[in-house]
C-alpha cells in the first residue's frame, strides 16, 4: 500500500505537538541541571570591599556557576544561571545572552543570569571600575578570567539542555531572620540593641523539582541579605556558599541553587568569621529544609515570560571645578580615582550618560510569580513587589546586569552610601533621579502583566 507523504507529515506534526505527560497522564515539566566550578586558578583581585589592599591568597571553598534549563508542556523553554560572583556587568551579560540566543534560540525574556553577590569572588572586567588600584598584570588576569567565564556560561547552558528529563515542580516560601537593616542598626552597637529598626524581608522562597522516580533533583532558593560575613583573602561563596553545600550534603546528588533577593541594604550581623558564615548558611539551609518537608504548591507546566529595559534617569555629572575639589579634598581613594576618570572624560569632550537601560524581567512558572531585577536592589522593592503580586512572589536582585545600587525613593532622599555615593563605586556619573522607584515599579507591573502575573 502506498502511503501519502502529506499524511505522514501531518501525523508527525500531531505527535510532536502532544504535551509531555507523566505517570497518570498528567502534563509535566522537563528540566536539566548543570554546574561548573568558576574558582580562579591564580591569585586575583577580589570584588566587593574597597578596603582590600592586595589580591587573593587562596580558596575556602569553590565558587560555582549553576544552570537549570526548563521546558513546559507546550515546549516553551527557559534558562536560569546563578554565579558565586559579586555581580555581572552589562557587557558580559549582553554577550553571554547573545551567544545563548545564537546557539540555543533563547531570547532575553527566556534567560536569567543572576549572581549571589558574594564579596569573596573575583573582580570582573568592566565592573566596579574605580575601587581597585589595579596594575597591568592584574588587569590582564581579570580580562582573561572574564573571557573564560563567558565561555563557561555558554557551555553550561548547553549542558543543562542536554540533560533534560521529566519533572514535577513545586513552590512555597519559608522564613529565617539573620538579616539586619544596616542603615538603621549600626553594627558597632548591635550587641546592645533589643529592637531592630528599618524595613526587613525574612522570606525564603523555595522551588523544588522532583524527577519521574520521585527523587529530589534540584532546589532553588533565595534570601535578601548581603553575603558580607567574610572580608578576607580566600575565595568563598560566603554564607550563601555554605547554605548550598549544606542542602547538597543533606540530599546527595541534588543541585542547590541560590538567587540573591532585594538585600542591598541588609547585612548578616554580627559577622566577620568563618564560624558566622557557616552558622548563617546552616540557618538558611534549615529554612529551606523545613519548606521541603512541608506541603508545597504544585506548579502547572505552563511558562510565560516577559522582559524589558526601563530608562532610569541619572543626575548630571559635577562640574570640572567640583571634580577637581573631590580630587584635592577627598580622603577616600576610589572617590579620587572616580573624579579623575570623569574629569579626563570631560576634557576629551565625552558626554556623561543621562540615563541607563535597566533590566526588568517577569516569569510566570505555572502560577508562581518570579520577578528578576538588575542592580543592588534594596529591600523596599521586595516588600512593595510582594504587596503587588502576593507574599510568595520569588524576587531576584542582581540579575542580568549589576550597574549600581537601586535605592528606594526614601533612601534616595535620605542619602548616605546606598542613595548618594555608591554610584562612584560603579563608575556612574551621579545618583539616580527621584523618579527611580516610580519608574521601576511601573515597569515591573507592565512586564508582569505581559507574563500573565496578576495581583492576588
Amino acid at each position: 500500500m502506498k502511503i501519502n507523504p502529506l499524511f505522514v507529515n501531518v501525523l508527525l506534526a500531531l505527535v510532536l505537538s502532544v504535551p509531555v505527560l507523566g505517570q497518570g497522564g498528567q502534563q509535566k515539566w522537563k528540566a536539566g541541571v548543570a554546574k561548573i566550578a568558576i574558582t580562579p586558578k591564580q591569585q586575583m583581585w577580589m570584588g566587593g570591599f574597597a578596603s582590600r589592599t592586595h589580591p587573593s591568597e587562596g580558596v575556602s571553598h569553590d565558587l560555582w556557576a549553576k544552570a537549570i534549563a526548563l521546558e513546559d508542556a507546550s515546549g516553551k523553554k527557559a534558562l536560569m544561571i546563578t554565579m558565586d560572583l559579586v555581580g555581572i556587568p552589562k557587557k558580559i551579560s549582553d554577550h553571554v545572552r547573545d551567544q545563548i540566543k545564537a546557539k540555543y534560540g533563547l531570547g532575553r525574556e527566556q534567560i536569567i543570569l543572576s549572581t549571589s553577590h558574594t564579596h569573596s569572588g573575583p573582580v570582573l572586567e568592566n565592573a566596579l571600575t574605580d575601587i581597585y588600584p589595579l596594575d597591568e598584570q592584574q588587569t590582564e588576569k581579570i580580562g582573561n578570567y572574564s573571557r573564560l567565564l563567558e565561555e563557561q556560561l555558554i557551555k553550561l547552558a548547553g549542558d543543562a539542555f542536554k540533560r533534560m528529563e521529566t519533572v514535577t515542580m513545586y513552590a512555597e516560601s519559608g522564613v529565617t531572620r539573620f538579616q539586619v537593616n544596616r542603615r538603621n542598626n549600626p553594627a558597632t552597637t548591635l550587641n546592645r540593641t533589643t529592637d531592630l529598626k528599618g524595613p526587613n524581608d525574612y522570606a525564603v522562597p523555595v522551588i523544588k523539582l522532583i524527577n519521574s522516580k520521585g527523587a529530589l533533583k534540584a532546589v532553588i532558593f533565595s534570601y535578601a541579605c548581603h553575603p558580607v560575613v567574610l572580608d578576607g583573602y580566600l575565595f568563598s561563596g560566603d554564607y550563601v556558599g555554605f547554605a548550598q553545600l549544606e542542602v547538597e550534603k543533606s540530599h546527595p546528588g541534588v543541585q542547590a541553587m541560590f538567587f540573591q533577593g532585594a538585600g542591598a541594604d541588609q547585612n548578616p550581623l554580627p559577622r566577620g568569621t568563618v564560624a558566622f558564615a557557616r552558622q548563617y548558611g546552616k540557618e538558611l539551609a534549615a529554612a529551606v529544609e523545613r519548606v521541603l518537608e512541608d506541603s508545597m504548591k504544585l506548579l502547572e507546566p505552563k511558562l510565560s515570560m516577559a522582559y524589558s529595559e526601563a530608562n532610569l534617569l541619572l543626575t548630571a555629572l559635577p562640574s570640572s571645578a567640583g571634580l577637581e575639589e573631590i580630587i584635592s579634598e577627598s580622603k577616600i581613594p576610589y572617590y579620587k580615582r572616580w573624579a579623575m576618570r570623569m574629569l579626563e572624560q570631560q576634557k576629551r569632550g565625552e558626554k556623561a550618560p543621562s540615563s541607563y537601560p535597566y533590566p526588568v524581567q517577569a516569569w510566570n512558572l505555572g502560577g508562581q510569580p518570579l520577578i528578576a531585577l538588575g542592580g543592588e536592589l534594596v529591600v523596599e522593592y521586595g516588600i512593595k513587589i510582594r504587596q503587588l503580586f502576593g507574599l510568595n512572589t520569588f524576587i531576584m536582585g542582581y540579575a542580568n546586569d549589576v550597574m549600581g545600587y537601586i535605592p528606594s525613593a526614601t533612601i534616595l532622599r535620605e542619602g548616605g552610601y546606598e542613595g548618594a555615593t555608591s554610584q562612584m563605586v560603579y563608575g556612574l556619573p551621579g545618583p539616580w533621579q527621584p523618579v527611580i522607584e516610580e519608574t521601576i515599579l511601573a515597569e515591573v507591573s507592565k512586564v508582569a502583566g505581559q507574563a500573565g502575573i496578576k495581583a492576588p
